[in-house]
């Protein structure tokens, strides 16, 4: 990666009094920075610009900002190294990259997840909306700098529990927006594979597996049984007697199934890669922690010499100067999972909904081998019906539509999608979690689509 000349600056009052560090390159095509959201509690970001723009005072370029799962993934490193930033894990470049239809911001979020720190481990957050406002506080320090920001509309996309915090974040920007205190367009809510109902998502294990034919009947049973007190837990406010059960049924799942990856059911897990938490000594709370199920797994499909632990803790932190000598980064952060574990099983139905009756765009896809699937339009869409958004039953009326992307010489239809009034539902074929890693031309597209990009 060649040497790029730093500017770094010491901002003392951003968004009102923000402490901000940061840096970028000379050209202005990237930034990167800290911004102390609360005392004691550092959120680190990372701006591209695309070279791509295309822009008009009609149609002004969007500007995604990536939040990735867990809690506990890092967005700078995962989403943006592994999924859809313009550079892979080998540092080359990603011919699919959604800087072709956007700007990108990558951030590190909640506190201490991956760049991001906390002074002291009392100042990670322990409830969603405690994070939520923190990423708000970040975003309104944003346009100080990058002055884009004025004039784009910005999207929040968010991946599995990133797509939950997305929805809690877009709903205290718009009200923020509404009120007239804070100067932004927000374009839209992006919700990827998000983590919106637990407890409903839990009673759909059984029954794909049994599809797949993963799952015997004396599984199914035993997992039904398992999923159903999830429900009833979650229902009774026991959030972490709730998760406890969760775990209880993956692990179930797992022995039963032959060591089924439940997010993406046509693959085995491979198991916790325990070099990613090498800071950490608490091993059995790893190995049984739902996040690391997930954030364990190895996307990067490499077949160089580059690990994402060796890029982000060797040539990454040395190009961007600004990174505490003593932070490791980690690809998933087992204490800020953890300090969040209450919140881990709340649904966050209510927020969609209310996104929906504010009138912003909203959007959901999810990947069609992923064990949430099955029903999770119905799951999603019936239990926002329940609470008031008074599109539901035209949303239902409205047919789905073949999405022909031509990303493979002989597959046409690669997702369908439907839209009704200011909500979308995109289905991606051959795709299980993460969408934008198993089928990334296809996910290109799709951004494109929701955006309204221009084609690159």
């Amino acid at each position: 990666m060649a040497t790029l000349a730093l500017c770094i600056l010491t901002l003392l009052q951003l968004s009102g009094g923000v402490a901000a560090i940061s840096g970028g390159t000379n050209d202005g095509s990237e930034r990167w920075g800290y911004v102390q959201v609360r005392p004691k509690a550092h959120l680190f970001w990372w701006y591209y610009r695309s070279p791509h723009r295309v822009s008009s005072p009609g149609k002004p370029w969007p500007t995604i900002l990536w939040l990735q799962g867990g809690p506990g993934g890092s967005g700078v490193g995962r989403g943006n190294f592994l999924e859809i930033g313009p550079l892979d894990v080998d540092l080359k470049p990603r011919n699919t990259s959604w800087l072709k239809k956007a700007d990108l911001i990558f951030v590190d979020h909640p506190v201490g997840v991956g760049y991001s720190y906390a002074d002291d481990p009392s100042a990670l957050a322990t409830t969603d909306l405690q994070a939520a406002t923190d990423a708000a506080e970040l975003i309104r320090a944003l346009p100080g700098e990058i002055p884009a920001l004025k004039r784009s509309p910005l999207y929040l996309v968010g991946e599995s529990y990133g797509g939950k915090l997305a929805a809690i974040i877009g709903v205290s920007l718009t009200k923020s927006i509404h009120a007239g205190d804070l100067d932004l367009t927000l374009g839209g809510v992006v919700i990827g594979d998000g983590w919106i109902s637990p407890a409903d998502f839990s009673l759909t294990y059984a029954r794909l597996l049994d599809d797949v034919s993963r799952l015997d009947e004396n599984a199914i049973d035993d997992a039904n049984k398992l999923a159903e007190k999830v429900s009833e837990q979650s229902a009774a406010g026991q959030f972490a007697a709730s998760l406890q059960t969760l775990t209880g049924l993956l692990d179930l799942i797992d022995k039963s199934s032959g060591g089924v990856n439940i997010f993406n059911f046509l693959f085995n897990t491979s198991g916790v890669d325990l070099r990613v938490l090498a800071a950490e000594d608490k091993q059995k709370e790893v190995r049984g922690s739902p996040l690391m199920r997930f954030v364990g797994q190895d996307l990067s499909g490499s077949s160089g010499p580059n690990t994402i632990e060796g890029i982000m803790n060797g040539v990454i932190k040395e190009k961007l100067k600004i990174i505490p000598n003593n932070l490791v980064w980690q690809l998933a952060t087992i204490a800020v999972f953890n300090a969040l574990e209450n919140e881990f099983m709340k649904p966050a139905i209510n927020e969609v909904d209310e996104l929906l009756s504010l009138g912003v765009n909203v959007t959901v896809y999810n990947g069609q081998r992923y064990t949430h699937t099955i029903e999770q339009c119905e799951l999603l869409i019936c239990a926002m019906g329940l609470v008031g958004w008074n599109g539901l039953n035209d949303f239902f009326r409205v047919l789905r539509e073949p999405m022909h992307y031509f990303c493979y010489p002989g597959h046409d239809s690669t997702a369908f999608r439907r839209i009704y009034k200011n909500l979308q539902y995109y289905w991606i074929l051959e795709a299980g979690h993460v969408v934008p890693a198993d089928q990334p031309c296809v996910a290109l597209n799709m951004i494109g689509n929701i955006l309204q990009s221009e084609d690159v």
